[in-house]
C-alpha cells in the first residue's frame, strides 16, 4: 500500500462530501472516489467504516476511516501541510474554527430550513424563507468588507460553507426568491468561490439538485 492511499466514500450531490472533495483538490491530492447508493442500499465498506451513522462522507487514508466532513477537512489540512487551508497565526485559526462550528450548527439549521422551504407552502414557507435568509445575513455581517469568510483569501471556512450553496438554487426555485437580492454579499461570495477550479469542478449542475429536490417533493407528497 502506498504512503497516501486515499479513498472517499461519496455521494455526488451531498454538500458535505463536496467539502472534502474541494479540500482534496486545493491540496492537489489524488484519491479514489466510491459513489454510495444512499437510496438503494449502502455498501458494506460504508457500514463497516462508519458503523455508528452509516453516512457519507468517509475518507479512508491508508485504510483508516476519518469521519464527519468538517473533521475530515481538518485532518486533510493537518496531514498535508501545503498549501495551508487555515491561517498561519493561532488567532486566525481560532476564528476559523469558531466560524466552522457556527456553520456546522447554524447551517445544519440552514439545510433544515432549506428543506423546510421545499417541503412547505403558504405561511410555513414564508417562515422557512425568513429563517434561511436571517442566517445568511449573519454571515454577511461577519464577512465585513472581506472577499471571503475567512478573510482576504479562500480557505477553511469557505470550504465548509460553499458545498451547502450548491443546494441554494433549489431553495430559490421552490421558495420564489433570489439570494443575490436578499443577501448580495453572499451572492457575490458564491460567484467568487465558483471562480476557483477546485470549486467549479466539484459543485454539481444546479439542475441536478433541483431534480433531486423535485423527486423528494414527490416522495413527501408535496407534488
Amino acid at each position: 500500500m502506498s504512503k497516501d492511499e486515499l479513498v472517499l466514500l461519496d455521494f455526488g450531490l451531498s454538500p458535505f462530501c463536496m467539502r472534502v472533495k474541494i479540500a482534496l483538490a486545493e491540496k492537489g491530492l489524488q484519491y479514489e472516489g466510491q459513489e454510495e447508493d444512499l437510496f438503494g442500499g449502502k455498501s458494506e465498506l460504508l457500514q463497516k467504516s462508519n458503523p455508528i451513522y452509516e453516512k457519507v462522507p468517509v475518507l479512508l487514508h491508508n485504510g483508516k476511516p476519518i469521519l464527519e466532513s468538517t473533521n475530515i477537512v481538518y485532518y486533510i489540512d493537518e496531514t498535508f501541510a501545503s498549501p495551508p487551508l487555515l491561517p498561519a497565526c493561532s488567532y486566525g485559526r481560532s476564528r476559523a474554527r469558531f466560524w466552522a462550528d457556527f456553520i456546522d450548527k447554524k447551517f445544519l439549521q440552514v439545510f433544515d430550513a432549506g428543506a423546510a422551504i421545499w417541503r412547505s407552502k403558504g405561511d410555513e414557507l414564508e417562515l422557512a424563507k425568513k429563517e434561511f435568509i436571517d442566517i445568511l445575513k449573519k454571515l454577511e455581517g461577519a464577512m465585513g468588507d472581506k472577499d471571503y469568510l475567512g478573510g482576504d483569501t479562500f480557505g477553511f471556512v469557505d470550504i465548509v460553507l460553499i458545498g451547502l450553496s450548491s443546494w441554494f438554487p433549489a431553495y430559490e426555485k421552490f421558495g420564489g426568491f433570489k439570494i443575490e437580492d436578499e443577501c448580495p454579499k453572499i451572492g457575490a461570495w458564491i460567484k467568487r468561490c465558483k471562480g476557483r477550479e477546485s470549486v467549479a469542478k466539484t459543485l454539481p449542475d444546479p439542475q441536478q439538485v433541483c431534480e433531486l429536490v423535485g423527486m423528494l417533493r414527490k416522495m413527501h407528497g408535496i407534488e
